[in-house]
């Protein structure tokens, strides 16, 4: 049911808008398949940079030279050519998400869910022998603003050949097999009583609920175990003719793979789509009142999230706030809140800050867990912090330390297909200018102190937070004075 992925850079912002798709800030775990993982061996004909050879420099980044076009019946392609492994990767990246479920939520996670899961004449294992027989790996997943399906062949025709036609079937005529369909419904439902074990989860979906009132982004893309077993097979079709159209649809391919042979790809999986166009943007949300909520829960720990509404992927100020956020709470140690918080005091395992930008106004947020007895005095220092990060905005040092990291990370956002493939899917879904990435790095390097200052404050406020937090209500003791070496130590492992 779930992408495989590995771990993305905060510095791009790129992956992370898939990824709210439920209402916690938790990130997706990696889960890369055999097939892939064979796949990735045939890069002994690549040659890594050595530290001889970089001497003090930043790592050079491979530079993209993105082709783009419209299939005939409306679909987007992003395409980029990478010939040193013999190989492919394609990901199509539907308008489907959580936020297309309209008064079914939870119908575009079963819709993607059972994508795989029949077509004519082949069960869910035939399919998954089918793919692995041909050395090749599907993936799928649902999240708030999309829906993606993705295939990893090899691009020699005796390969990619079988493999593109199952894909296309998967993807352009799953039959929707009850029994499958009533056992997806069952996972989802036993995952619904595990929510009900992790206040990390229950908090999220509080969270959103208060900051988005009745905006599509509300729910949580699992639905809910009243929603879900309402859903029937007749709406899993509607929905997949609907949202599953070639107009609807972008396309990123990136490998061993000529422009006539991407363009043969896209259009063999572009015919085997539904036909129809691309479904409405949806609307922004209406800005919330500050809120503080907090859910009763037996535990040692106690979760602290807060939340206002941030950035669309449209606005201009990214660069700007996704620098602003990494030196408060975006990156690891060495942040605004993880020094107060953990190094100073070891309140927390962690803490960390994000803007989430998406189709219409993401969230920003600010996740921790700490000692229940010490909840109200650290989500006192945290709403301290944010403030006083705010009024001062960043040193230089930490904005030259940000823009430093920046440069050393920014190489591996293009370091292998998989990470070029979900970046090119980005850019089309969200229609992004094709120098995206090199604009994104130029604008970072450039800011000043007062630019990133000017950012924060013009779309973050600690007025306009909504808090929830997750505990047991117990007698409060006072903060730890800040010290290098602090007497408390962090509980270990947050709870889940």
């Amino acid at each position: 049911m779930s992408e495989r992925k590995k771990p993305r850079l905060a510095l791009i912002g790129l992956i992370l808008v898939a990824l709210i798709g439920s209402a916690t800030v938790y990130l997706l775990r990696p889960d890369d398949s055999k097939a892939s993982e064979a796949l990735d061996k045939a890069k002994d004909t690549q040659k890594l940079q050595s530290l001889a050879e970089l001497d003090g420099k930043a790592p050079s980044h491979r530079n993209m030279d993105v082709q783009t076009w419209n299939t005939a019946e409306g679909a987007k392609v992003m395409f980029v050519e990478a010939h040193e492994l013999p190989m492919f990767d394609m990901r199509l990246i539907f308008a489907a998400g959580s936020s297309q479920d309209g008064n079914a939520p939870g119908l575009a996670l079963l819709t993607n869910a059972m994508l795989n899961e029949g077509v004519a004449g082949k069960d869910v294992g035939a399919i998954a022998q089918g793919f692995e027989g041909l050395g090749a790996d599907f993936g799928n997943g649902a999240y708030k603003d999309m829906a993606i399906a993705s295939l990893r062949s090899l691009s020699a025709a005796d390969k990619r050949e079988p493999a593109l036609k199952l894909f296309s079937d998967v993807i352009g005529k799953p039959t929707f097999p009850a029994d499958s369909f009533a056992r997806i419904k069952n996972q989802m439902l036993a995952g619904f009583e595990y929510q009900k074990q992790s206040p990390g989860k229950l908090a999220g979906i509080e969270l959103m609920k208060r900051l988005y009132g009745d905006h599509p982004y509300a729910s949580s893309s699992d639905g809910t175990a009243k929603t879900v077993p309402a859903i029937t097979l007749a709406q899993l079709r509607a929905f997949h003719e609907k949202a599953y159209a070639a107009g609807n649809v972008v396309i990123a391919l990136v490998g061993d793979l000529s422009r006539a042979e991407a363009e043969a790809i896209a259009a063999q999986v572009s015919s085997a789509l539904p036909k129809g166009p691309a479904l409405a943007k949806i609307p922004q949300p209406v800005e919330p009142k500050a809120s503080v909520g907090h859910i009763e829960f037996p535990s040692k720990q106690t979760n602290l999230m807060l939340a206002q509404l941030g950035i669309d992927r449209d606005d201009p100020d990214y660069a700007a706030l996704s620098m602003g956020n990494q030196i408060l709470g975006g990156g690891g140690f060495g942040t605004r809140l993880m020094s107060e918080v953990r190094e100073k005091r070891g309140l927390t395992y962690g803490i960390y800050s994000g803007f989430t930008p998406m189709q219409a106004r993401g969230p920003f947020m600010i996740n921790l867990q700490t000692r229940a007895e010490m909840s109200e005095g650290t989500l006192k220092l945290v709403q301290d912090v944010l403030a006083d990060y705010l009024k001062a905005g960043p040193t230089q040092k930490e904005l030259d330390d940000a823009k430093r990291e920046l440069a050393g990370s920014f190489p591996l956002s293009t370091a292998s297909n998989a990470d070029i493939v979900g970046q090119l899917g980005a850019m089309g879904f969200y229609n992004l200018p094709l120098t995206y990435l090199e604009d994104f790095m130029q604008q970072s390097q450039s800011l000043a102190v007062e630019q990133v200052k000017n950012a924060l404050n013009k779309h973050l406020s600690t007025d306009k937070m909504v808090i929830v937090t997750a505990g047991p209500t117990v007698p409060q003791k006072p903060l730890p004075a800040p010290s290098d070496k602090p007497a408390e130590q962090p509980l270990g492992v947050p709870e889940h």
